[in-house]
């Protein structure tokens, strides 16, 4: 086969304490899935989860011990973190049950849902996508991804992230309003999930803006930290 031009090299994330790369598919996104973090942003109850996309390559991989760059992207005034514990799927299928779900998950990653708030906002006023607050460039920063064999009790894991070494964002994976296994299935009943697919879960309260030079610090209990500079 020949191709117009050479094909883009396929995205990929390290797996913890191998040589293996996990090659992605698509970045699944659940929307405001901790209460506190709904109410923060002017919602309550236990709505139906709803989902959103990034780009493949909006992945930025930290290695381990290391301190990856994040872009300081374009268009934005107003740049928000958001700290999440990431699926990583092995198995795939459509209209999973939540109780066979964890046969279908591969590993667990630390991820950050990178947001140009301001941009998600007017999108939302206008009744628009909000593609452009969401699935940009670098949006998507992961940690290497520990096989579920390795990972301890992620349910029950505190996640939390510091900014320039102050907390921002502190709580539990168990307060997800949908659980990791409810949220596989609402996903798989909308799209035929595949080997390689990313969903990121969701992110609790706290989130905020950061600028230039700024140092992100995050983790989810079990799965080691995910440490960034805004440059």
């Amino acid at each position: 086969m020949s191709y117009v031009f050479s094909p883009a090299p396929v995205a990929s994330v390290p797996v913890m304490g191998c040589g293996d790369q996990f090659p992605v598919h698509r970045i699944y996104c659940v929307g405001r899935n901790y209460e506190e973090h709904a109410k923060e942003m002017g919602f309550t109850g236990r709505e139906p989860p709803f989902f959103f996309l990034k780009p493949a390559d909006a992945i930025v991989v930290v290695n381990d011990g290391q301190t990856g760059e994040l872009p300081y992207p374009s268009l934005t005034a107003n740049f928000h973190h958001e700290i999440e514990l990431v699926v990583a799927i092995g198995k795939g299928g459509k209209n999973i049950k939540a109780a066979d779900a964890l046969a279908h998950i591969y590993g667990y990653a630390v991820g950050l849902d990178m947001t140009r708030r301001d941009l998600q906002a007017d999108m939302k006023r206008q009744g628009r996508p909000w593609c452009i607050g969401k699935g940009f460039d670098a949006s998507a920063p992961i940690s290497p991804i520990t096989q579920i064999t390795h990972a301890g009790d992620v349910a029950n894991a505190a996640i939390w992230l510091k900014v320039n070494g102050a907390d921002r964002q502190r709580s539990n994976v168990s307060n997800l309003i949908w659980n990791l296994a409810e949220t596989i299935e609402h996903l798989s009943a909308a799209w035929e999930l595949q080997p390689g697919d990313l969903i990121y879960t969701g992110t609790p309260e706290g989130v905020d803006s950061v600028k230039r030079g700024d140092v992100l610090e995050g983790g989810v209990a079990g799965l080691g930290t995910l440490r960034l500079t805004v440059v």
